[in-house]
């Protein structure tokens, strides 16, 4: 069984989909053991306690350091066992040390084709923003492990979506949560349950 972490930092639509997918039978072999958040006032915190799923806030800038934070963040992991983070709309940059204790265990739902409108900047609405100012026709959402990089590990799965004529950043930003973000960051989590993934020179090969 995988147990896993889910790291929010806003309303957790995103959060929302994996738990709908495990009780859809979407996602098998696999426990959501704890929600982390930044913010107090997130919305998903909610969402985890309406399925009784701890959870806890964990304030960055209340630490002494960015390694106090990351030396935290591995102790709570630790004391609830966990196998996966996952990262869903999780807006801080990662300690080095909480990366490296990890490595290969984090992934994370960017809300664009990487390697395109990402790295540094490119989060929210920002995204999306930058599709629609550089007149791209098509657009989508990766599900990547993370590594020291910003959205540089390897990919494990992508999928794309029509940019239409009349989108906003908002209504873009809908679409791509809907039609990519969604089904492929549970898709995801059940193949790394069910050990269907594995990493090869730095990319990732399906089993």
């Amino acid at each position: 069984m995988l147990k896993v972490a889910v790291l929010v930092s806003g309303g957790g639509t995103n959060l929302q989909a994996i738990l709908d997918s495990v009780d859809d039978g979407v996602i098998t072999n696999t426990e959501i053991r704890l929600v982390i958040s930044n913010k107090e006032d997130a919305f998903a915190l909610k969402r985890a306690a309406n399925k009784n799923i701890y959870s806890t806030v964990l304030v960055p800038k209340k630490f002494t350091s960015r390694e106090a934070f990351g030396e935290e963040l591995i102790r709570t992991l630790n004391e609830h066992e966990i196998d996966l983070v996952v990262l869903a709309g999780y807006l801080v940059i990662l300690p080095e040390n909480f990366v490296k204790a990890f490595e290969g265990r984090i992934i994370n739902i960017h809300p664009s084709l990487i390697p395109s409108h990402c790295g540094d900047g490119f989060y929210g609405l920002k995204v999306h923003e930058s599709v629609l100012a550089r007149g791209n026709k098509v657009t989508g959402a990766t599900v990547h492990f993370v590594d020291e990089g910003t959205d540089s590990g390897p990919i494990i799965l992508q999928k794309a979506v029509e940019v239409e004529e009349d989108d906003t950043p908002e209504t873009l930003q809908k679409r791509v949560m809907e039609q990519a973000e969604w089904k492929i960051l549970p898709q995801a989590i059940d193949m790394i349950a069910n050990d269907k993934i594995e990493i090869v020179n730095n990319l990732v090969k399906l089993k």
